[in-house]
């Protein structure tokens, strides 16, 4: 009973002084009850991609600061995969991730190849630098490991390839997408008609 009386004595003299607010006192911008239904639509959007999202930041296999990124799926032409790596094809956009953290570049990567894939284009290009100014050797070339990995496990991503000097070098990757079903079928016509 005694340590209660201590306890509120103590409590009584923290809340000394203390007043309560007038009703009026308080403005949150909004009456009370009022849903701000756009924004949650847009969370709700947000979210939507963040769940189709797949790509892992779990383990890694890490690969050198001067490695040279490459991969093919099969049933592509060695002959295209070839005009990639030589960067014969237009870069028709491009992603930078300097000074992007994982998680970051993760959602970017993620959201460049649905864009890609949305607007019909062909060839990118991602700008992950070498990451060998990290002071850290463990942590080198951290972005261009986890981009290595995350290429391979989109399925629009068809080949990807260490970019030519004048775009960036071992910093950067080309990067081939799926044809989308329109660009096919017009490709199709095209050919048919000749």
């Amino acid at each position: 009973m005694q340590e209660d009386d201590n306890d509120f004595s103590l409590f009584a003299q923290e809340v000394q002084g203390i007043r309560p607010l007038e009703k009026n006192e308080v403005y949150l911008g909004k009456k009370q009850g009022d849903v701000d239904f756009v924004e949650r639509q847009k969370a709700a959007l947000i979210a939507k991609v963040e769940d189709r999202n797949h790509l892992s930041q779990d383990y890694v296999e890490r690969v050198d600061p001067n490695d040279m990124l490459e991969y093919k799926r099969p049933g592509v032409q060695d002959g295209v995969f070839k005009r990639l790596r030589q960067g014969k094809y237009g870069v028709e956009a491009r992603l930078d991730l300097h000074r992007k953290t994982v998680e970051h570049a993760r959602r970017e990567v993620f959201q460049f190849v649905e864009d890609c894939m949305r607007n019909d284009i062909r060839v990118g290009i991602i700008v992950h630098g070498k990451g060998d100014r990290t002071p850290d050797p463990t942590n080198q070339a951290t972005i261009k490991s986890f981009i290595n990995k995350w290429l391979r496990d989109l399925d629009n991503v068809m080949a990807f390839h260490s970019a030519q000097r004048h775009h960036g070098g071992l910093g950067a990757v080309y990067v081939l997408m799926r044809k989308s079903e329109q660009a096919r079928l017009e490709n199709w016509e095209r050919h048919q008609k000749r």
